[in-house]
């Protein structure tokens, strides 16, 4: 492989090998030996959290700003809560969410990865949870992408979720039904327990996709 294809390898199986180190240190930054019982589990940031900032950061990410034209792949909605360890709704938490387009491509300097980039997709959003601490964006569904010969990552979205009073938390969003889920190392690597609780659910294709999060109260 070229120098460009394996430096994107060298990044992203950095935070498979680490492993739970890394997963484990995102929502609180400290190390620690585990996520407490119910919260969503951590998952690593990884290498393409967006550096540049981009003046459209709505909840629409398959449209930038009055552009008319859409972004390419599968739309969808993704909807959920975020939740304290009781289970009350936390109003006004900071939603972040980044990821790759239909392509499983980034917009970021950093992702040598040859798909191509889409100039209609906006790729990164950030929105508050309401009173009931409900948040919804449309996007399109990403796109696996490869790491190494035998590991290439399943579709999924980076969530990063905060509120004052509660640990800041940094997880991944899979989809239900993904093969590439039974063998990607880093879903694999949450506890099994909670692994559900990181993969999104829908009744059929009319409904958005659901997903939760819990954080922990400080």
């Amino acid at each position: 492989m070229g120098n460009e294809n394996l430096s994107r390898r060298q990044m992203l199986s950095a935070t498979a090998v680490t492993g739970a180190g890394l997963t484990l240190t995102a929502a609180c930054g400290t190390t620690a030996a585990a996520a407490p019982a119910g919260v969503t589990p951590p998952q690593t940031e990884g290498p393409f959290y967006p550096l540049v900032q981009q003046s459209d950061k709505d909840t629409d990410l398959t449209q930038i700003g009055d552009q008319r034209d859409s972004a390419l792949g599968e739309i969808v909605s993704i909807e959920g809560r975020v939740l304290d360890e009781a289970g009350a709704p936390i109003a006004d938490a900071v939603v972040d969410v980044w990821q790759a387009n239909a392509a499983g491509r980034y917009a970021h300097e950093a992702d040598t990865n040859t798909a191509p980039i889409d100039p209609n997709f906006q790729g990164w959003a950030i929105m508050k949870t309401d009173a009931e601490g409900r948040y919804t964006f449309k996007t399109v569904r990403p796109g696996p992408y490869p790491v190494e010969a035998d590991w290439t990552r399943p579709p999924h979205i980076h969530f990063k979720v905060s509120r004052r009073g509660y640990h800041e938390i940094t997880t991944q969003m899979y989809f239900e039904g993904e093969p590439l889920n039974d063998v990607d190392h880093l879903l694999n690597g949450a506890p099994a327990d909670l692994r559900s609780t990181l993969i999104a659910t829908r009744s059929d294709a009319a409904n958005p996709f659901e997903f939760d999060l819990v954080l922990a109260k400080v």
